[in-house]
């Protein structure tokens, strides 16, 4: 059951949306395992992750689970707006919740509104520069270098929220966990990470 979501939206949600989309979203729980969309269904409505924990992923060419994204906060699946089929699953890894928006209200929203359709162009951007940081990311060779790039432009004053944990996040970063419990490790004998309430910290600056 949705509910509406009223005053419970964040900030970043009342400052993008025009009032009429603000009144059409709902607040609704997510559970860990559920698929919140799947790959080559319709897109019917947008999604705001506002709390827990909720990948993109894919299968590979070896059956493997290829992570495209992880969010914790902001919004899932902008690409499909203009899409017939989602190209990937949404997976919950950590249980929250999510604020659900009509696809179609939205398009009409943007089509109508030339201020709202600036404010998610700006937000796209931003998304844009994300992916790029991501693809730079796994562009360097050493797994430390990927882990420490990963804090550097996903976290705040060198810390990193975990999440789910560190399998998880090996995912995001395109390496075994096992080879990232081994990176964590070595960082933290050289005094370069430390594990502080969830979350990675780096010492020093990155």
């Amino acid at each position: 059951m949705t509910d509406p979501a009223d005053k419970r939206l964040p900030a970043p949600l009342r400052k993008l949306l025009p009032a009429e989309l603000q009144a059409l979203c709902a607040v609704a729980p997510c559970t860990r395992g559920e698929l919140l969309f799947a790959q080559g269904k319709k897109p019917t409505r947008m999604l705001y992750v506002t709390a827990g924990e909720v990948v993109l992923q894919r299968m590979g060419r070896q059956g493997e689970s290829v992570v495209l994204q992880r969010s914790r906060h902001g919004f899932i699946g902008e690409a499909s707006l203009d899409s017939a089929r989602y190209h990937c699953d949404a997976l919950v890894i950590t249980s929250g919740a999510v604020i659900a928006i009509p696809m179609d209200a939205i398009k009409r929203s943007l089509a109508a509104d030339s201020a709202f359709a600036s404010r998610w162009i700006a937000m796209l951007n931003h998304e844009v520069k994300r992916l790029r940081a991501q693809c730079e990311r796994l562009s360097l060779r050493g797994v430390k270098e990927r882990l420490l790039h990963l804090i550097e432009t996903e976290g705040g004053e060198g810390r990193l929220p975990l999440g789910s944990g560190l399998k998880s996040m090996a995912a995001e970063l395109g390496v075994t966990h096992e080879a990232l419990y081994r990176a964590v490790a070595e960082l933290e004998k050289h005094g370069r990470l430390r594990r502080r309430e969830n979350c990675l910290v780096v010492v020093g600056g990155v």
